[in-house]
């Protein structure tokens, strides 16, 4: 691999030529030789340089309304050919290809074209293919050539060439075609966008009725609306919250929830689903108002008739039987009932604007075992208060951190929920259990992640809590673990932390 590269050869095509004119100066001043088409061709020669056409190298005119201009062997031969390749090397001699060390490229505006209202014929036609091709092709042989892909990098690509004095070095050329793919890659998601505007979802507004929302993506694949006013940018983040719990209880017991900014404000597992749904409110009939509900069984009447004294937002189920239904929009046609898809699956990867980008990650598809259960004190928990402990911790893995949940009988009693303190989190999900009329005598508590020291054990305690998970993994677990062992508590480390944020 080559270090250092002087730019003898330079391809330049370009749609919009604000800012070219310095690097044609600079260039011209290292000895760089041209080859252009078209408006780029001209735009040099009246500058006063000598430019080479790329019709004289490949012999061909430009065809099909400029659509094929430097899609030929003789152009991408000179940017593909590998410089320490003998054989690459004797290629481009027996076919006349010149060397082309650096490329020049600017993309037809897509973007601009489609928010200008633009006709489809005018929108297509700003499908760049050659300049498209020649960047990731100079991208791809980064080790001979440098891709300057959009008039965004003018500025640092002349700052580089006065630098290194018309050279380029490995570091360079690489860091240039990172920025290429980036290029390729952003233009590429614009058109995917443009012509999935059959998947894509206008929102009845964002998170605020001041903000504008859509959703790009085959929803039906994962839930069907079938009654009630469009949805909005909150409405989706609640049932992506609700559907991501509820997916840990999909083969599981008769299970409801009850959502409310993307927590879970009340959760049971029953016998039948009218009696998960009374446990669920049970949890926090205050902020059950406007919520979110998810049941992994089928709404029936008895289970209808008591949610029909609700004020809510959405129903999920997975099934609706016909009088449920009929009770369900007897009175209230906007009333939103969303039936799950039975196949759904939920994506591998989470994704978030960050920064002026995107992060993403792999999802959390940990759910914490009886297997992964790692028993740290003298006493050990029983069979119901393990049962309720990973309960729990399904519950606490889907709640933002910091979180504590309080849970007894497959009951969610309580949590804190996004708290900057462990120890706020647990004096909210106390306060909130109390307010509702839950003894918290025997109750489980669950932790997204280890606790620094033992205060949050010690006042779990004083409230009549007996049994803790936790993830452990702190230099002070062995406080937490003689506080329990001094006052008979049992705890459990999973070794897994759950943040959610």
């Amino acid at each position: 691999m080559k270090g250092r590269i002087k730019i003898s050869s330079a391809l330049i095509s370009v749609f919009d030529k604000t800012g070219l004119e310095p690097l044609i100066k600079k260039l011209k001043s290292f000895g760089v030789s041209f080859y252009s088409t078209g408006g780029t061709e001209t735009f040099i020669k009246g500058l006063g340089h000598s430019v080479t056409s790329v019709e004289s190298i490949t012999e061909y005119p430009s065809i099909l309304g400029g659509r094929v201009k430097t899609l030929h062997p003789k152009i991408f031969g000179g940017i593909l050919n590998r410089q320490e390749e003998a054989s690459d090397q004797s290629t481009i001699k027996k076919f006349g290809i010149p060397q082309i060390d650096l490329v020049i490229v600017d993309l037809y505006p897509f973007e601009e074209t489609v928010f200008s209202g633009a006709k489809e014929s005018e929108i297509i036609e700003k499908i760049d293919v050659g300049g498209i091709a020649l960047i990731r092709a100079a991208a791809k042989n980064f080790k001979d050539v440098l891709c300057v892909s959009s008039k965004e990098y003018y500025s640092d690509f002349l700052s580089m060439l006065e630098e290194n004095k018309g050279e380029t070095s490995i570091d360079d050329r690489k860091n240039f075609s990172v920025k290429s793919f980036l290029t390729s890659s952003n233009y590429d998601s614009a058109i995917l966008k443009y012509f999935q505007k059959n998947e894509k979802l206008t929102l009845r507004y964002g998170e605020n009725p001041h903000q504008k929302g859509e959703f790009i993506g085959p929803i039906e694949k994962m839930i069907e609306k079938i009654s009630g006013k469009d949805l909005s940018y909150n409405n989706l983040l609640d049932i992506d919250a609700a559907l991501n719990l509820m997916s840990e209880f999909k083969n599981e017991k008769t299970s409801f929830g009850i959502f409310k900014h993307t927590n879970a404000c009340g959760f049971a597992t029953r016998s039948n689903t009218k009696k998960a749904y009374i446990d669920s409110l049970a949890g926090d009939p205050v902020s059950a108002f406007g919520g979110i509900l998810i049941s992994n069984s089928e709404i029936d009447l008895e289970t209808a008739n008591e949610i029909n004294s609700l004020f809510f937002e959405i129903l999920i189920s997975p099934s609706f039987s016909d009088k449920s239904k009929k009770k369900l929009l007897e009175k209230k046609k906007n009333r939103v009932l969303i039936v799950l898809n039975p196949e759904y699956n939920l994506p591998k990867k989470n994704f978030r604007s960050c920064l002026n980008g995107t992060i993403h990650q792999t999802r959390d598809n940990h759910t914490d075992s009886i297997e992964n259960l790692n028993y740290v004190t003298n006493l050990k928990p029983s069979k119901n208060q393990i049962e309720d402990l990973l309960f729990g911790s399904k519950i606490s893995k889907h709640t933002k951190s910091n979180t504590i949940v309080l849970v007894k009988n497959k009951q969610l009693l309580g949590s804190g929920t996004g708290q900057t303190s462990r120890v706020d989190a647990l004096r909210q999900a106390i306060e909130k259990s109390k307010k509702f009329k839950f003894d918290l005598k025997n109750a489980v508590m669950i932790s997204d992640a280890f606790f620094p020291f033992p205060d949050c054990v010690e006042i779990a305690q004083k409230e009549g809590i007996n049994s803790i998970l936790q993830p452990g993994g702190s230099i002070n677990d062995h406080l937490s673990i003689n506080y329990c062992n001094k006052n008979n508590l049992s705890m459990v480390f999973s070794g897994i932390r759950h943040f959610k944020h």
